[in-house]
């Protein structure tokens, strides 16, 4: 999943993309208004977790370019402040979901993956195929009943091709889900990521190369 944190205080936004890289979560950082509205030109975003007082551009207005582009992308938008008719605001404004602030990271975490799943065809909150069940939210993988222990980006390769169901994924969409913008596009990070996933979910592989493709499950 790639999520862009819009957040003007700078603590605070580092320690939640942090956090959600703990998850296995691709995360952009800016700190601004007019740095959001660059990022969402040029990258695909699944969630952009929103600050609403954001300085240079007002969050309401990314939030509102958002919806005027209709991209599929949900917004979870933070405020200070916690009265009704606030969070009623951002949400007519187009927000998808309104989380007030100081919150609890496990929620956010829990809001930000509910969101993620609405960007796409709906699917269960627990993935399976190939003999292989992927739960996002506790962030276990077992193949054939037996625990599979992965690295962050390994699980998010995972997840992108299980979430793809049996569909090609090329090593440039993996690219862009599963790494965040500071990644050289040139290095064979997800070719050695998928060697050692392959590796790790043992015999028979269920991880399939389709030369000139990409892979697929």
């Amino acid at each position: 999943m790639r999520v862009l944190v819009v957040e003007d205080e700078q603590l605070l936004a580092d320690a939640v993309a942090t956090g959600l890289r703990r998850e296995a979560m691709a995360v952009d950082v800016v700190y601004d208004g007019a740095a959001a509205l660059e990022r969402i030109g040029v990258n695909d975003y699944d969630v952009v977790v929103l600050d609403r007082d954001l300085p240079l551009v007002h969050g309401d207005d990314v939030c509102r370019k958002i919806v005027e582009l209709g991209m599929p992308t949900r917004v979870l938008m933070l405020t200070a402040s916690g009265d009704v008719s606030d969070r009623v605001e951002g949400l007519e404004l187009g927000a998808d979901d309104y989380l007030p602030k100081p919150f609890a990271f496990t929620e956010l975490t829990a809001r930000v993956r509910a969101l993620g799943r609405r960007t796409t065809v709906a699917l269960p909150p627990v993935l399976e195929r190939s003999g292989i069940k992927l739960d996002p939210n506790r962030r276990e993988v077992f193949r054939d009943g037996k625990e599979i222990q992965l690295a962050p980006k390994e699980f998010a390769v995972l997840e992108v091709l299980m979430r793809s169901e049996g569909a090609v994924v090329s090593a440039e969409q993996l690219l862009e889900k599963a790494w965040d913008e500071n990644t050289d596009p040139f290095t064979n990070v997800v070719r050695v990521t998928v060697m050692t996933l392959r590796r790790k979910l043992g015999e028979p592989a269920v991880i399939v190369t389709v030369p000139g493709s990409g892979y697929r499950i």
